[in-house]
C-alpha cells in the first residue's frame, strides 16, 4: 500500500504525457517494484525501496498544496491581480450589467468603468486574509484527505480546500472587502453611478449588497487561481521549490 502511495502521488502530481514515461520508470525505481526490491528495509513506517515513509510523502504534498495555494493568494493580491486577469475579474452586480449597455450610450462610461475598478481593487486588498487560512487547512489534511485528493481529478485539492475553507474564507473577507470598499470608494463610485443613471430612469434607487457581491466573486476568483496552480503543479516537474518537494518529487 505505501509502495502504491508514492507511485501515485509522484504520477498525479507530475502529470503524465510524454514526460510521463521516464516518470513511471521513476516509480517503478522508487516502489521497488521489481520482486528482488520487495524484500528492502521495511523499517518503521518506511515504503520499501524509497527510504521514504508515508508521513514524508503526505509531507510533500501538503508542501506542494501550501506553495500552490500562496502561489494564488500572492496573485490575486497584487495590484491588478484580479482587474486584469479577465478569468477572475470582478464583473459588475447583475443588476447594473443588465443596463450597461444604456449607461454607457448617455455618456456614462467613465462612472461604470471606475465602479468596475474600485470593486476588484477591494477584492485585491481583501485576498492577503487567505493566506494563513490556507496554511491552516493544509495542516489539517490527513493521509486519507491525501490519498482522495490524488485518485481525484486536475482541481481535486482545490475542492477540497474549498470544503475545508470557504466559510472561515467568506467570514475573512467580508469585514476586509466591507473596509476595503470605503477606501477604494465602491459605495461611492456606484452611487455615482446610480444618481446619475436615475435621471435617465435606468437605475432604481435600490438597495444592493455591494460588499457580499465583491466578497463571492472575489473568493471564486481566488478558487480559480488556486485551482490553476494545482495543475500546474501536477503537469510541471519543476514546480519542486522546495528541499522537501525535490526530496519526494525530485529526480
Amino acid at each position: 500500500m505505501k509502495k502504491i502511495l508514492i507511485g501515485i502521488i509522484t504520477l498525479v502530481l507530475l502529470g503524465s504525457g510524454p514526460a510521463g514515461a521516464s516518470l513511471l520508470d521513476k516509480v517503478k525505481d522508487l516502489t521497488g517494484k521489481k520482486d528482488k526490491q520487495a524484500s528492502g528495509t521495511s523499517g518503521q513506517g518506511s515504503t520499501q525501496g524509497t527510504g521514504l515513509d508515508k508521513d514524508t510523502v503526505a509531507a510533500g504534498l501538503k508542501e506542494a498544496l501550501t506553495v500552490g495555494s500562496q502561489n494564488a493568494v500572492k496573485t490575486v493580491s497584487g495590484v491588478d491581480g484580479y482587474f486584469k486577469n479577465p478569468a477572475i475579474k470582478i464583473p459588475l452586480p447583475e443588476k447594473v450589467q443588465k443596463v450597461e449597455k444604456p449607461l454607457r450610450k448617455i455618456g456614462l462610461g467613465k462612472q461604470v468603468d471606475e465602479f468596475v475598478v474600485s470593486m476588484n481593487r477591494a477584492a485585491e486588498k481583501a485576498a492577503p486574509v487567505a493566506k494563513d487560512i490556507f496554511v491552516s487547512a493544509v495542516k489539517e489534511m490527513t493521509i486519507v484527505d491525501a490519498l482522495k485528493i490524488l485518485q481525484g481529478g486536475d482541481t481535486a485539492a482545490t475542492e477540497y480546500m474549498r470544503s475545508k475553507t470557504y466559510d472561515r474564507l467568506y467570514g475573512a473577507f467580508k469585514p476586509t472587502v466591507t473596509k476595503a470598499v470605503m477606501d477604494v470608494g465602491v459605495t461611492k463610485a456606484y452611487q455615482q453611478l446610480v444618481d446619475k443613471a436615475k435621471k435617465s430612469k435606468l437605475i432604481k434607487d435600490e438597495s444592493l449588497d455591494l460588499d457580499h457581491h465583491v466578497t463571492s466573486k472575489a473568493l471564486e476568483g481566488l478558487f480559480y487561481m488556486l485551482g490553476q496552480e494545482e495543475k500546474k503543479i501536477r503537469k510541471d516537474p519543476v514546480a519542486q521549490v522546495t528541499d522537501l518537494l525535490k526530496k519526494v518529487f525530485g529526480k
